[in-house]
This record gives C-alpha cells, sequence and structure tokens, in this order.
C-alpha cells in the first residue's frame, strides 16, 4: 500500500525546520485541525506542534464561516505556539507571508493578500479578462488571560489540487494551485516549504524584527476604495494604510481616519 503523501514519515523525512513540524499529529478526516490542536494542548503539547489532516468535516474560517475542501485535495494545517503577547498581533503577517513566499518559490505564481488573511491569485476567465480569487485562508485562536498569552493556533487551509467547480459554494471565488498551473502540484512539497517560510518569519518576530514591511508590500487592499463590514457595523472609504500591528487604517468620506482591527472587505462598487 503506497504511504500517504502528507503522513509523518513522508513529512519527517523532507522537512528541515528545527521547532515548526518537529511534532506531527495527523488525521485522514477529522472534524477540525483547530479543535485538535486545542485538545493536543490540553495534552501538552509543545510549541511548533502540527495537526495535518487529509480532510475535515466541519473545518472553519474567520467570522464563523464554514471552510470547504474535498479529501486529499489541500493542506488543512493547525500550528500551535505559544508566544508573547506583543507577538500575537503579527501571527496573521506571518501566516499569509509564510503562504505567499512559499506558492512563489513552489510554482512561480504571484500570489498577493486581501487584508487581513486571505490569499488572492489572479485567475483569467473568459478572453483575456483576470480576476484575484481565493486560494488560502489564515485563522488565528488564541487564549490570552489579562496580558499573558496561553496559546495561539494558526489554521492555514492552502488549495493545492482542489477542484472548485466540484464545491459549487464556493465555485465563483475560489480557485487552487493547480487550477491556476493547470498541472498536480505536491503536497509535500508546498507543506515543507510552507513550514520552513513560516518557521523563518516566526524566527524574526520571536527576535524582535518587523515583518509588517513586506507583509504591506503584498497587500492588494491598499489605495482602493472598500467597504469593511465589522459585525454588524459597516465602514466605506479609502483603505489608506496598515500599522505595524496590522491593523487597517481607512480614510473615510467624511475625512476622518479610523483604526480597524478585523473585518470583512469588499471593493466598494
Amino acid at each position: 500500500m503506497p504511504e500517504n503523501e502528507l503522513s509523518p514519515a513522508s513529512l519527517r523525512r523532507e522537512l528541515s525546520t528545527k521547532l515548526i513540524g518537529q511534532n506531527i499529529l495527523y488525521y485522514p478526516t477529522i472534524s477540525s485541525t483547530m479543535d485538535m490542536a486545542k485538545q493536543a494542548i490540553r495534552e501538552g503539547a509543545g510549541e511548533g506542534t502540527i495537526i495535518i489532516a487529509d480532510h475535515q468535516t466541519a473545518g472553519r474560517g474567520r467570522l464563523g464561516r464554514e471552510w470547504l475542501s474535498a479529501p486529499d485535495s489541500s493542506i488543512l494545517l493547525s500550528i500551535i505556539l505559544y508566544p508573547k503577547l506583543e507577538q500575537l498581533p503579527r501571527l496573521t503577517m506571518a501566516a499569509c507571508l509564510a503562504v505567499v513566499q512559499s506558492i512563489e518559490k513552489v510554482t512561480g505564481l504571484k500570489p498577493t493578500i486581501k487584508w487581513p488573511n486571505d490569499v488572492l491569485i489572479a485567475v483569467r476567465g473568459g478572453g483575456s479578462r483576470e480576476s484575484e480569487k481565493k486560494v488560502a485562508g489564515i485563522l488565528i485562536e488564541s487564549d490570552v488571560p489579562g496580558d499573558s498569552v496561553n496559546y495561539a493556533i494558526v489554521g492555514i487551509a492552502l488549495n493545492v489540487n482542489l477542484d472548485p467547480a466540484t464545491i459549487p459554494e464556493i465555485s465563483e471565488t475560489a480557485t487552487s494551485l493547480k487550477e491556476v498551473l493547470g498541472q498536480h502540484v505536491s503536497r509535500l512539497t508546498m507543506l515543507c516549504s510552507l513550514l520552513s517560510e513560516f518557521e523563518a518569519l516566526y524566527s524574526s518576530l520571536r527576535r524582535g524584527e518587523p515583518i509588517d514591511r513586506e507583509w504591506r508590500r503584498r497587500l492588494e487592499t491598499l489605495g482602493k476604495k472598500v467597504v469593511v463590514r465589522c459585525g454588524d457595523e459597516v465602514q466605506e472609504g479609502n483603505a489608506e494604510a496598515v500599522d505595524e500591528d496590522g491593523n487597517l487604517l481607512l480614510r473615510r468620506t467624511d475625512g476622518s481616519l479610523v483604526t480597524i482591527a478585523a473585518g470583512d472587505v469588499t471593493l466598494k462598487a
């Protein structure tokens, strides 16, 4: 029987990291890697432990949304960390950059980041028209009692060989590396590159080095007129900048500047 592409044995042979992925929890099918990460934390899992699955039955994204994927098609990953409080806001930056940089290195594609946590790739439609579709999403869950961090879990879902047409709910908005390239992509190669990139970025954060400049350079949101939904509140204006913690600075139509920590961004019609 052939060995599973993302089995711990396969990963250990290829992975060159020193922290991230040194402890691997692999599941063919689970409800959510985020839920299994929380269970692993309760059982004493060390920093850098990864939870990887070939299929999730209840994967989730930001703002309570469901993350949909087909079995054996994607990278479905959670990383357990024990960061300092000042590092916490920058974990989304590190994860987004790790995804973008690993895609570039493995495939040569040029993804961008949609604030705050989506990775997009240009997809050619009818004629010469291009549109950007989501290829990956980031979810950070943490436990922060007071001014300390008990844990943080970085969730990353990357559509590698997914055929979005098989999932009607996302067929218009999502894409995959295979769909854009027109050929199969090794999930093992992508995962090893992703973990290496993330380890380097997380190490930079722990040394107090800034990563916001590179993250800002990759953002496709800046300079555009947008609508930002934060729960029941809706803000409109120009996405002017982001600060060093990744908050969006929105110039509203009345000229005032508002800082937004999280929200759902769409281009203004």
